[in-house]
């Protein structure tokens, strides 16, 4: 009882910490849609390099990436730390750079903003707005599920799954309501920092104990020794670059770090920022996968319903550091979803609240405002509210439910990047590109083909793979080809602006 008080008390210090931050940051955030959700664009490298990194550092990366590597092996370490992170720096380049360049001169707080006024339409924007909130959700119910996971292993079952679950959803509601995102920037400084440095002093102090990263490498060795050969088993060549692929460019397109391209405070901010990027991935991920590796050569045992890092630490490092390492743990996966719900509310009321009330021939009052505000904060409320209660009852592991996730977002990608650099796309051949990829997808992910077919009497299975390529991929290269190829067959509309993404020399220097 009394570890448990401790623990449970670490963790809770730690949210008192993060959540006094955040309402420094209310207090010196003015009332504008601009300052709120972009903190003015003044994020300079430091913050907006933790702050892009400790957004992505979700229950994904601290349970469920050495969860993978624990039951499959390390090579996970090239699909995350390698390869994915060297490809979502390109893009980050590629469509980053330009965004914020775009961003800057007109404007643009959120995508479907950006993209509504380059095709002149409203229904465009909301189709991103509504594709990015669907992707959104089973995202945000892996950090909750994530949370509820850490608290029960953290506490030994003492503390509930729900409890855990729940008490981490309500923080977030009320922190992302007081805060915005230079609250939530600070704080994801600090918590990517406090996380880095925990990851390192936990592998240091677990090698120590078991006699160095030889001895535990020689271990993992004779225990699973298919874990050393590159390749082998669930590592294929197809399914390793289908998965780093996937997760880069959904990452580029999650609404969190896409509007992270509209922040910075100048180009040269955003330059140093990609090119560390790489660099700050694989001082994390290298040490957190490895941490899962290690523990199957260890023979940790891991407790159904739990994860393989708080069950190693457990065995191996005194109470309050276990706690000290799950509490940032969690602070990431809160880094995460508070950046989500904030995001999340932008789309919302940018992107559908606001188009819907022209329809209805409501203007831009001081008092329409202020039901904006109220709109935004109920859609916080009721999709953090709605996400936990599915966390409850969905099954499939942290993986499964990250991987649907990346891949749906990664469906965007090819489109949004033929919009920013070829001004012979087309409104239709975007409707094709965007809708017809995650048809394509939806279909695969969902049972919905074999569901009809059912209905019928017939039955029909949809192929989890293409020669080994995931339906992801797939997906992606179709949105490329309907893109491309209805543009190449339909009109510029007279309500388009090709014109609007241009960049001059010197802008683009």
């Amino acid at each position: 009882m009394a570890d448990t008080a401790l623990q449970l008390g670490i963790v809770g210090a730690y949210m008192v910490v993060a959540l006094a931050v955040g309402v420094v940051a209310y207090r010196l955030t003015d009332r504008s849609a601009e300052d709120y959700y972009l903190a003015s664009r003044t994020l300079g490298t430091v913050v907006l390099l933790f702050t892009t990194f400790a957004t992505l550092l979700s229950a994904f990366t601290f349970f469920g990436g050495p969860n993978l590597a624990f039951a499959a092996g390390p090579e996970w370490i090239l699909v995350m730390g390698l390869m994915d992170g060297i490809i979502f720096a390109v893009l980050w380049y590629v469509l980053g750079y330009k965004q914020w360049l775009v961003g800057k001169r007109h404007g643009y707080v959120t995508l479907g903003e950006m993209l509504g006024d380059r095709f002149g339409s409203t229904p465009l924007r909301v189709l991103v707005a509504g594709v990015s909130l669907v992707w959104l959700f089973p995202y945000v119910m892996l950090q909750q599920k994530g949370a509820g996971q850490a608290i029960v292993g953290l506490t030994e079952g003492a503390v509930p799954f729900w409890v855990g679950a729940g008490g981490i959803t309500l923080f977030m509601i009320v922190y992302v309501a007081a805060s915005g995102m230079r609250g939530v920037a600070w704080t994801d400084t600090l918590q990517g920092l406090f996380m880095l440095s925990l990851v390192w002093v936990a592998v240091a102090w677990i090698l120590a104990a078991v006699g160095g990263a030889g001895e535990a490498t020689a271990a993992l060795a004779e225990t699973n020794p298919e874990f050393l050969a590159l390749g082998g088993g669930l590592y294929s060549p197809q399914w390793m670059l289908s998965t780093a692929i996937s997760i880069a460019f959904g990452v580029t397109m999650f609404p969190q770090i896409n509007q992270r391209f509209f922040a910075a405070e100048s180009k040269t901010v955003l330059k140093r920022t990609f090119a560390l990027w790489p660099v700050l991935v694989l001082l994390l991920f290298v040490p957190a996968f490895m941490l899962g590796a290690w523990a199957a050569g260890l023979g940790v045992t891991v407790p159904e319903g739990s994860n393989v890092v708080p069950a190693l630490l457990a065995q191996y490092t005194p109470t309050w550091f276990a706690a000290l390492v799950i509490a940032g743990a969690m602070a990431a996966m809160m880094s995460s979803s508070d950046s989500m719900l904030l995001s999340g509310s932008s789309y919302l009321t940018r992107d559908v609240y606001r188009p819907l009330k022209r329809v209805f021939g409501e203007g831009e009052t001081a008092a329409e405002d202020a039901r904006e505000a109220l709109v935004a904060r109920i859609g916080v409320v009721a999709f953090a509210t709605l996400s936990f209660v599915a966390s409850l009852y969905t099954p499939g592991t942290l993986v499964q439910i990250g991987d649907t996730a990346f891949s749906g977002f990664a469906q965007l990608t090819v489109p949004v990047a033929l919009a920013l650099y070829w001004q012979g796309t087309t409104r239709y051949g975007m409707y094709a590109g965007i809708g017809g990829a995650q048809v394509f997808y939806v279909f695969h992910v969902f049972p919905v083909v074999e569901t009809l077919a059912g209905v019928v009497g017939a039955s029909v299975a949809l192929p989890t793979a293409y020669a080994g390529w995931t339906p992801g991929i797939v997906g992606i290269l179709l949105g490329l080809v309907l893109t491309v190829g209805v543009s190449l067959v339909t009109s510029t509309a007279p309500e388009e602006k090709p014109a609007v993404y241009r960049v001059d020399g010197v802008d683009a220097d």
